[in-house]
């Protein structure tokens, strides 16, 4: 079943799993905006539960904007939940504010212990590092490209791991995006790194997220395509992509990234169900040149293989180089 708000848009969302629910958090801004460009300066994140991830019930906001003046007074924008060691949860997001017009992005957290009610910690914001990360006001991009935090436990390395959209300080200016990394021992104090991928021909590599299919490490991301003339938008209006890997922390083949296509849907996330079959979800982006903004219904990952394979032998062609159009 779709999720839709008939007073909201909906984009980009991500799920956590209490054992019982699965609780789904997603952008949201009123329709009352009435021009869906204008939804990002209005965005807050959303709560809705599941029982089956496909019927769901609303629930009250997780986060909204803070007060002014503060690093994300403007909006809140999109991040992951995990639940830390000691059972208490947690939620990254991304938030800009008024004082800069929205352009610097920044990472903060949130904490719960029943995924209902969220209070802003007191650390933080985590900031690029300009050894690493473009930082605005270099001329190379409209805006400081740090957010959609994706955090996940690594038994390896015995951290807690956040990948992070973010641009390398030096390169093409149009291909600057890298897979950000930081690292943290508790969830709460975090060591920014150097980004865990080089400039591989993308604009921007939005909501990243790593996971390992069936023994198969993958990176996934978004990236809208180029738009060329005469190419209608709604032709151009998914954007989602994966590379195989070493391991959740990589390395990437980037330049084996292939076109992950659900007509119209970004931002899509893969998704565990407790059964064990891997899902495929994410927001209609465009349909028919209009933006819908809503969040389609789960698709079997099983479904949108060739040959039954994430990655066939000869699945080796020459994928266009991107740039992504902003969407924040």
């Amino acid at each position: 079943m779709t999720f839709r708000l008939a007073d909201h848009w909906v984009w980009d969302s991500w799920l956590a799993d209490d054992g019982r629910d699965y609780h789904l958090f997603f952008l949201r801004a009123s329709r009352a905006l009435r021009d869906p460009d204008r939804r990002h300066r209005r965005a807050s994140i959303g709560h809705a539960v599941s029982s089956d991830l496909e019927n769901w019930a609303l629930l009250p906001d997780a986060l909204v904007a803070g007060d002014e003046p503060s690093w994300d007074d403007m909006a809140t924008w999109t991040g992951s939940t995990v639940q830390g060691h000691d059972g208490r949860w947690h939620l990254f997001y991304t938030g800009v504010s008024r004082a800069e017009d929205g352009l610097r992005q920044r990472i903060g957290s949130a904490v719960s212990d029943d995924l209902i009610s969220w209070e802003r910690t007191g650390a933080g914001p985590l900031e690029a590092d300009p050894r690493w990360y473009e930082k605005l006001g270099e001329g190379t991009w409209p805006d400081e490209a740090w957010r959609d935090p994706f955090v996940f436990y690594d038994d390896d390395s015995r951290q807690w791991q956040m990948l992070v959209t973010a641009r390398a300080a030096t390169g093409d200016p149009d291909a600057r995006g890298v897979v950000g990394h930081a690292v943290s021992d508790d969830l709460e104090h975090w060591m920014v790194r150097p980004p865990l991928t080089a400039p591989a021909g993308f604009g921007e590599m939005e909501v990243v997220q790593s996971q390992v299919v069936d023994g198969t490490a993958v990176l996934i991301f978004s990236c809208l395509p180029r738009l060329a003339p005469g190419i209608p938008f709604a032709e151009t209006s998914t954007g989602t992509w994966i590379a195989p890997g070493a391991g959740r922390l990589g390395p990437w083949e980037l330049e084996r990234s292939s076109s992950f296509f659900v007509p119209g849907v970004y931002a899509a996330q893969l998704v565990r169900r407790r059964d064990g079959q891997w899902v495929v979800f994410g927001f209609q982006n465009g349909v028919d040149g209009s933006f819908v903004g809503e969040i389609a219904s789960p698709v079997p990952l099983a479904d949108l293989l060739t040959e039954g394979r994430l990655f066939p032998d000869d699945d080796r062609a020459p994928r266009p180089v991107p740039r992504t159009s902003s969407r924040r």
